[in-house]
């Protein structure tokens, strides 16, 4: 995730104060902690670990890059992108993985998807997702395996930071995300009709309230941090409201139609990477759409898209996929949906 310095007016129209990258960015990763202070408790301590990884490997990979580009190290590491990046890839990540992996998907993700690109500002793909589109298509059964919360009998919190560090197999406290659970139980389940998604959801070592045992208190943590971004004119309501729109409105579609196969809106919006997607990925200015008009068209196909894709497609989630197609999309939609120039007159003859 990366953000361009906005200019905030202060006494005249004319007079404007900069706002710093440094700021934004810190905003982010601070809407960020609840969130993750919520998956550590209910989860265990390896998200932390993966989230000082990633962090160390992304400060690392900036400067070394930024030294061989010839351009100034500091100014550029303390307006914490690379941070908020690493962030976003491990909170994308299964937090029990083994620590290469993560090493690799920043690496990945710092050295191609931005730097090859020409740094801050000039990448057109978000590379957190970059980096989680990667790995999931190179290392699927890693990707795959994320852990049962702490109450439900989940890797103890020592053995989560060995496990991280000394691989071994974790298959007793690790599984399928819920989403891919669902998907995957649907499927074997074909012809079996007492075997409906409300039957499937009953399974509360699995299932909570309204996503994932757990995941759903995660997910609303994302919720109030989002909330507080735009409250603070970080990011806008556009791209979070179209997403969770798209989403929503295809889910409730389908199960109104089916509700014995399909899952409630509730369930596809609290479930997976929906929140996080909605109020801290999608919502890049670079790599996504500038206009307001744009950004809902492009929040509203993210939403959809990654609907189909948890449904249908072979993939658990369907979020970071959806998001790379969209951002190829952007010149596009920001192309028809710019606002008319001042003065200008338009097809129906106003200004």
């Amino acid at each position: 995730m990366s953000f361009e310095s906005p200019n905030v007016l202060t006494q005249s129209p004319y007079l404007v104060q900069p706002v710093s990258v440094t700021k934004i960015m810190l905003k982010v990763l601070l809407a960020l902690v609840p969130g993750i202070a919520i998956y550590a408790w209910l989860f265990g301590p390896g998200i932390l670990v993966q989230i000082s990884l990633a962090t160390i490997t992304a400060v690392i990979t900036e400067a070394a890059f930024l030294r061989l580009r010839q351009r100034p190290i500091t100014p550029a590491l303390f307006d914490l992108s690379a941070v908020v990046t690493a962030w976003l890839i491990a909170l994308s990540f299964p937090p029990l993985g083994p620590w290469w992996l993560i090493v690799v998907g920043t690496l990945f993700a710092i050295v191609v998807a931005k730097h090859l690109y020409g740094g801050l500002g000039q990448n057109p793909f978000n590379p957190a997702m970059v980096a989680y589109a990667l790995c999931i298509v190179s290392f699927p059964a890693l990707m795959s395996q994320w852990p049962h919360p702490l109450s439900h009998g989940g890797l103890p919190p020592l053995d989560q930071i060995t496990a991280i560090f000394m691989p071994q197999r974790i298959d007793a406290w690790a599984g399928a995300t819920p989403l891919d659970h669902l998907k995957t139980t649907l499927r074997l389940a074909t012809g079996n009709d007492t075997l409906t998604v409300q039957n499937i959801l009953k399974d509360h070592t699995i299932y909570g309230i309204g996503g994932g045992n757990g995941w759903e208190w995660v997910t609303l943590a994302w919720l109030i941090g989002g909330l507080w971004l735009i409250q603070q004119k970080v990011i806008s309501w556009h791209i979070p409201t179209g997403l969770i729109a798209g989403m929503g409105t295809l889910a409730l579609l389908a199960w109104a139609i089916d509700p014995t196969h399909y899952a409630n809106p509730i369930f596809h919006i609290l479930g997976g990477a929906t929140l996080l997607g909605a109020f801290f990925i999608a919502t890049d200015p670079v790599s996504g759409a500038t206009t307001p008009r744009g950004k809902i068209i492009f929040a509203v196909a993210i939403g959809a898209l990654a609907y189909l894709i948890r449904v249908f497609g072979a993939f658990p989630d369907g979020i970071a996929f959806a998001v790379l197609i969209l951002n190829m999309c952007v010149p596009l939609i920001d192309m028809y949906t710019q606002p008319p120039i001042f003065g200008e007159k338009t097809k129906g003859g106003r200004s």
